[in-house]
């Protein structure tokens, strides 16, 4: 015969378990104030911004379903309004998946031409852009102003920049994080063209600078991290030239200046082999 006893001890230790890995699983997600009527969306480590008007809003990056669906409730309880413009930085699935959960409820979708592109021909799990351009646009909304801009290749060959005018902010997503090196071994980049997208968003008008991982900075980290990738991609481009092995040029270059900065001892010799193949190809390309 079972012990009752026992058999209420394992229930509640099953239970108290599952709620352990539940809490585990849980999404980590807020919204936090960043000037005036413009916000910040975090879901895990991605983020997106979006902004309030009296007209409805002007939302960024849905990230995923799931995470568009908890800010769709948390933008009709905190401010009873619906978003009118959805924005995708870029097309990669990690950032704009889910735009069909505003786009169900009347969202205007906007991106990147190649976005658009990429959408359609990779079958990424959004909603398609109803709104595409090749250069830039700007979006109105309840006197409120959001200035749309591409500045070439860089992580990948339809990112674009959202300014805000009035919050003097901008947010750019994944090709300028802020004292952080660069994601992993720079999937889906374009190394030459990825230092003079920096270029023109350093002469851009903006203070505040909103990244689509980590910290929020200011300018001054646009020109920080295109130095780094100059550095990076000029020692690289040494040691190939004098015919160095993978291992030989990671054993010869020193990154130690940028130590100080986030996921610097994982992802810096990354960013080596990265930087090394790419520019390896483009010089096999030649």
């Amino acid at each position: 015969m079972r012990n009752p006893l026992k058999v209420l001890i394992a229930a509640v230790l099953l239970c108290l378990s599952s709620a352990v890995v539940l809490a585990q699983d849980a999404p980590k997600r807020s919204i936090k104030h960043i000037e005036g009527d413009l916000w910040r969306f975090k879901n895990n480590f991605h983020y997106s911004v979006f902004l309030v008007t009296p007209d409805g809003i002007i939302a960024t990056d849905p990230i995923n379903a799931e995470a568009a669906r908890w800010l769709k409730q948390k933008l009709k309880a905190q401010f009873d309004k619906k978003v009118k413009y959805l924005i995708y930085s870029h097309d990669h699935a990690d950032h704009s998946a889910g735009g069909e959960v505003f786009a169900e409820d009347g969202a205007i979708v906007i991106a990147h031409e190649k976005a658009k592109v990429q959408i359609i021909g990779e079958r990424r799990p959004t909603a398609v852009p109803d709104i595409t351009f090749s250069d830039q646009l700007t979006i109105e909304l309840g006197g409120q102003i959001v200035e749309l801009k591409y500045v070439g290749k860089n992580h990948s060959d339809n990112m674009i920049v959202m300014r805000f005018p009035k919050q003097r902010a901008l947010f750019a997503v994944d090709f300028i994080p802020v004292r952080t090196v660069a994601f992993r071994d720079f999937p889906d980049a374009y190394i030459p063209e990825w230092i003079e997208s920096l270029r023109r968003v350093e002469q851009m008008d903006f203070d505040t600078l909103i990244p689509g991982h980590g910290r929020i900075g200011n300018k001054s980290d646009v020109t920080a991290f295109r130095e780094y990738m100059e550095h990076l991609r000029k020692e690289v481009l040494t040691q190939l030239r004098l015919g160095k092995s993978l291992e030989a040029t990671k054993a010869a270059i020193d990154l130690a200046y940028w130590r100080d900065w986030a996921q610097f001892e994982a992802w810096s010799p990354l960013n080596i082999e990265g930087m090394y193949e790419r520019l390896r190809l483009n010089r096999r390309g030649n």
